[in-house]
């Protein structure tokens, strides 16, 4: 099923701008990014839903034109930790420790486990540190596309944007988060949208794996 979704989806150029995708599939789509692995459990990206439209108008230029931001209703903006911290790391750690009610050995193993983190991570410099979280913000941006293509729900990955300006438009320096991509939500215009039609092509299996035995 989910590689059938995978070969009907794409990235979709044109959005219906009067179909909006129901409540319920965000939800899900959203959950699939909340629940999607990262490094060490940490979490260290967070999730921005936009459907005002006058936000949306806003990102547009900042997004190079591509009317898929203001035409899909809704936009997902994924936005990185700028870098580790004790706090951060520590907020993480705690919050597990509650959730499992760990003690004894597990909790001793636990925290072990956060000073390695704390003394791994900490010193780092924020360029290395932002660019490790952004990779789990990938993970989660990967799940909440496949999730999109089960709910029969077209999805546009974005990169092409400028990540500066949509950081100072939604305030995300002050919360110590740097944008990474965005996804915009919606349904097809099939009779306006140029790619829907086309071939999905990728290099062939034996092109793409290397096996070794």
């Amino acid at each position: 099923m989910l590689l059938e979704k995978l070969n009907w989806r794409y990235a979709t150029k044109k959005f219906d701008p009067a179909r909006a995708v129901p409540q319920d599939k965000v939800d899900l789509i959203v959950e699939a990014a909340r629940l999607a692995p990262t490094s060490s459990g940490l979490q260290p990206y967070e999730l921005f839903v936009i459907t005002n439209p006058d936000v949306k108008a806003k990102i547009l230029p900042i997004a190079s034109g591509q009317a898929q931001v203001v035409d899909a209703s809704h936009l997902l903006v994924f936005a990185a930790w700028d870098t580790y911290t004790a706090d951060r790391i520590n907020d993480a750690f705690d919050f597990v420790i509650a959730e499992r009610k760990l003690d004894g050995e597990p909790l001793a193993n636990w925290n072990a486990y956060r000073q390695r983190l704390l003394t791994a991570y900490v010193p780092r410099d924020a360029r290395t540190n932002f660019e490790h979280a952004a990779r789990q913000a990938y993970i989660g941006f990967g799940l909440a596309i496949a999730e999109a293509a089960m709910l029969d729900v077209d999805a546009t990955p974005m990169e092409g944007f400028d990540a500066e300006a949509l950081d100072a438009l939604l305030g995300l320096g002050a919360r110590g988060l740097r944008s990474v991509t965005i996804l915009p939500l919606g349904y097809r215009q099939a009779d306006k949208d140029w790619l829907v039609n086309l071939k999905k092509v990728r290099r062939p299996k034996e092109k793409f794996v290397t096996e070794i035995r």
